[in-house]
C-alpha cells in the first residue's frame, strides 16, 4: 500500500522533524521573554523586498510583507502544497480512495472537528472576541502526531498508523476549507481569474507530459502573488496547485524495465582500469537517468522533494516566529482563549475521535480494523490533540495584530494542549501496545 510505504520511508524523518519543531518552539518562547526579546520582535516586523523597479513581489495592498507575514503567507504555501499533494495521493490510491477505506477515518475526523469546536464555544462563546478562534483546535498535525507514534517503533500496528494518518488528512481538508471560506477578506475577482487561467495552463501542460520544474515554479510564484492580492488566503493557492500536478508517470514501469535492460545490454564495455567514461557511455547513462525521472509521477516526485524542505526549513521557521508566547511585560497567557484551546485539543479531540469511532463501529457502519482495539484507539484519539502547526496558523488568522493579547493566549493554549496531548497519548499507547518479544 502507498501509505504504508510512505510511513516506513518517513518514520525516522517524522521523529527528527517533531523533535526539531518542539525545540524550535521552546527556543522561540525563551528568546521572546529574554533580553533578546526586542531583537526577536524586530526580526518579526522587519520588512522584506524582492523588487524590480517600483514593483515589489513581497507586498500586499501596497504594503511590504514583514518577516512574520512572509513566513505565514509565503513559505507556508509550500507546506500547504505538500498537504495538498498528500491529500490528492490519498484520494487517488490511498486510504481515502474508496468509501470502505475512508468511512471510519472520515467519521472519526468529523468528531475530531465538531466536538473541539463545541468545547471551545462553551468556554469562549461565539460573539465574543475570543469566539473568533473557534476553528483553532480543528486540525491534527500529521507530522508531529506521527512522529510521536513512531517513537513506539514496531509495536504500533500498521492499521493504527493508517487510521491516524487518514483522519488527520481529513482534518486538514476541514481546516483548509475553513481558511478558504472564513478567513478571506474582500475578494478581488480579477486576480482570481488570472490565477485560474494559469492553473488551466499548468493542467494542460501536465497532460501533455511536460513537467519542467523551473517553469512550474515560476507560474506557481505568479499564482501565489495573484492570491495574495485577491483577498483569498495565499496558502490556498498551494493546495489548488497540488491538484493540477499530474499523478500519472510519463513512462509505465513495465516499459521502463524493458528500456533499462535494453540499455544495459547495449552499454559499451570498457577496460577495467579506465576511470573515464566515453561519450557513448555517458549518453547511455543519461538515457537511464531520463527514463528513471519519467517513471516516477510528478506528484510523487514533488512530494518526495518537498518533505525535507518543509520538515527542516519551513515548519521550524514557522514555529520560531509563531511560538514566542509572552510571559513578561504584563502579557496575559491564561484566559478564556488559552483555556478554550487547551481543553478543546485535550478533551474535545479525544471525545470527538473516540466517540464517533465507537458509534461507527457499534452501529456496524464500518468494522474494527485488524490490529486495532479500544485501548489503542484511545491512545491515538489523544494524539489527535496534537494540533500544533495548523492550530497556530489559524490562531494567527483569527486574532492577528488586532487582538495581540488573545493571540498570545491562543499560542499558549496550543502549546500546552499539544504538549499534554502528545505526552498522554504516548503514555497510554506505551502501556497498552504489546511489548516487543525478546
Amino acid at each position: 500500500m502507498t501509505i504504508l510505504r510512505t510511513m516506513k520511508n518517513y518514520s525516522s524523518m517524522n521523529i527528527a522533524a517533531s523533535i526539531l519543531l518542539f525545540l524550535t518552539a521552546i527556543a522561540a518562547a525563551v528568546i521572546a521573554n529574554s533580553s533578546a526579546g526586542p531583537v526577536y520582535q524586530e526580526f518579526l516586523s522587519h520588512e522584506l523586498h524582492f523588487q524590480i523597479g517600483n514593483f515589489n513581489l513581497l507586498s500586499h495592498g501596497g504594503h511590504n510583507l514583514t518577516m512574520l507575514e512572509f513566513i505565514n503567507d509565503g513559505l507556508m504555501t509550500i507546506f500547504f502544497l505538500l498537504v495538498g499533494l498528500e491529500i490528492k495521493r490519498e484520494l487517488l490510491v490511498g486510504e481515502l480512495s474508496s468509501f470502505r477505506k475512508a468511512s471510519l477515518p472520515f467519521i472519526a475526523a468529523c468528531g475530531g472537528m465538531l466536538i473541539p469546536i463545541l468545547v471551545y464555544a462553551l468556554v469562549a462563546p461565539p460573539g465574543s472576541d475570543g469566539g473568533r478562534g473557534v476553528a483553532i483546535p480543528m486540525a491534527t498535525d500529521i507530522a508531529f502526531s506521527l512522529g510521536v507514534l513512531s517513537l513506539l517503533g514496531s509495536r504500533v500496528p500498521i492499521s493504527l498508523k493508517i487510521f491516524l494518518t487518514a483522519f488527520a488528512v481529513v482534518d486538514d481538508i476541514g481546516g483548509i476549507l475553513v481558511i478558504a471560506i472564513f478567513y478571506s477578506s474582500q475578494v478581488a475577482y480579477g486576480y482570481l481569474i488570472i490565477a485560474a487561467l494559469l492553473y488551466v495552463v499548468l493542467y494542460f501542460i501536465g497532460k501533455r507530459g511536460s513537467t519542467n520544474k523551473l517553469f512550474i515554479l515560476i507560474i506557481a510564484v505568479v499564482i501565489w502573488y495573484m492570491f495574495l492580492q485577491s483577498g483569498i488566503h495565499s496558502t490556498i493557492s498551494g493546495v489548488i496547485l497540488a491538484f493540477v500536478i499530474p499523478a500519472k508517470p510519463q513512462l509505465h514501469v513495465g516499459r521502463y524495465i524493458e528500456k533499462i535492460r535494453s540499455t544495459i545490454n547495449d552499454f559499451p564495455v570498457m577496460e577495467s582500469k579506465s576511470i573515464v567514461l566515453t561519450n557513448e557511455q555517458i549518453a547511455k547513462l543519461k538515457e537511464v537517468e531520463s527514463a528513471s525521472d519519467r517513471v516516477i509521477s510528478p506528484l510523487q516526485s514533488l512530494e518526495d522533494n518537498l518533505h525535507g524542505a518543509v520538515n527542516y526549513i519551513v515548519l521550524p521557521l514557522f514555529a520560531f516566529v509563531n511560538s514566542g508566547v509572552m510571559f513578561s511585560g504584563g502579557a496575559e497567557v491564561i484566559g478564556n482563549v488559552s483555556i478554550a484551546v487547551a481543553l478543546a485539543l485535550l478533551i474535545g479531540k479525544f471525545v470527538g475521535v473516540f466517540s464517533f469511532t465507537w458509534i461507527a463501529i457499534k452501529s456496524k457502519l464500518t468494522s474494527m480494523p485488524e490490529g486495532m482495539c479500544w485501548k489503542n484507539i484511545a491512545g491515538v484519539s489523544l494524539l489527535g490533540g496534537i494540533g500544533f502547526t495548523v492550530s497556530l496558523f489559524i490562531a494567527n488568522l483569527s486574532f492577528g495584530n488586532e487582538y495581540p493579547e488573545l493571540l498570545n493566549q491562543a499560542k499558549f493554549g496550543v502549546l500546552c494542549g499539544t504538549l499534554i496531548a502528545g505526552m498522554l497519548g504516548f503514555t497510554v499507547l506505551y502501556f497498552v501496545l504489546p511489548k516487543k518479544q525478546k
